[in-house]
């Protein structure tokens, strides 16, 4: 434990140049396109992109299954679609669309609803190979690594936000225990990520950890944070802070926490 670099972030930010040096303006505070949904649910996109907006991004943009246009068309303005398959997740067709709308954007966040599809599996998997920048991925987008998690966590400008139950997955069993008391928790999450390239976000007895090489911090909440919110501020934050990536998610952790 004393090789531990852990910080406690309470009522006062860890980081307050971070927080007060953010972009004023929204020409200068980036641009995140958010990727999910499929044909019976895209409440985890629509929830990311209202919290991106919230989190202060710059500009947004989702892209959603094309199956999903007749319901979705009138909704807002931001979504553009690419090709799906015939139960309405995203088909292998779709990876020129992402990595074309990728190209415009600072980050992606990979915001989950993909359901659960062997093309889908295949179109992400290409998709994280070939786009280079920021990636956020959460919520079932995290599922499709499962079997193969160094496309994930051995990638550079990477950030997941995960459940405990998806972090040991992704690392394994004997690192990550469940029933493990906080301090430990914190102790096996530091392990994982430092032998990785990314940063990781996840929650465990009202903290929100985050984790970035051998740095670690622990942000306390009262009430419940939704999984899209913490996904998103935690994205904008990233991307918006490139150098820093640490101290940027530490501090969405702050602002998440300040509104629950």
């Amino acid at each position: 434990m004393e090789n531990m670099n852990w910080l406690r972030q309470t009522e006062e930010p860890l980081f307050p140049d971070i927080l007060w040096g953010r972009p004023e303006n929204k020409r200068h505070a980036g641009k995140l396109l958010i990727i999910g949904g499929h044909k019976q649910s895209f409440n985890a996109v629509s929830a990311a992109f209202s919290a991106a907006l919230k989190a202060g991004i710059g500009d947004a943009r989702v892209i959603l299954p094309d199956k999903l246009q007749k319901t979705v068309s009138q909704l807002f303005a931001e979504v553009e679609y690419a090709p799906s398959n015939e139960i309405g997740s995203f088909s292998r067709q779709a990876l020129a669309t992402l990595l074309d709308a990728a190209s415009w954007a600072d980050g992606v966040l990979l915001a989950g609803d993909f359901g659960r599809n062997s093309e889908t599996s295949i179109l992400l998997e290409s998709f994280v190979s070939r786009y280079i920048g920021k990636l956020a991925a959460t919520g079932d987008s995290l599922d499709y690594f499962l079997n193969q998690p160094s496309t994930i966590a051995q990638r550079e400008n990477t950030l997941v936000i995960t459940s405990l139950s998806q972090a040991q997955k992704l690392a394994s069993p004997d690192l990550l225990q469940q029933k493990a008391d906080f301090i430990k928790v914190i102790e096996q999450i530091q392990q994982w990520v430092s032998k990785t390239k990314m940063c990781a976000v996840t929650v465990q007895s009202n903290q929100i950890i985050v984790a970035c090489g051998r740095q670690i911090s622990a942000t306390a909440f009262k009430t419940a944070i939704s999984d899209e919110n913490l996904a998103a501020y935690s994205a904008v934050w990233f991307l918006q802070q490139p150098a820093k990536p640490f101290e940027a998610v530490t501090t969405a952790a702050y602002e998440s926490a300040k509104r629950t």
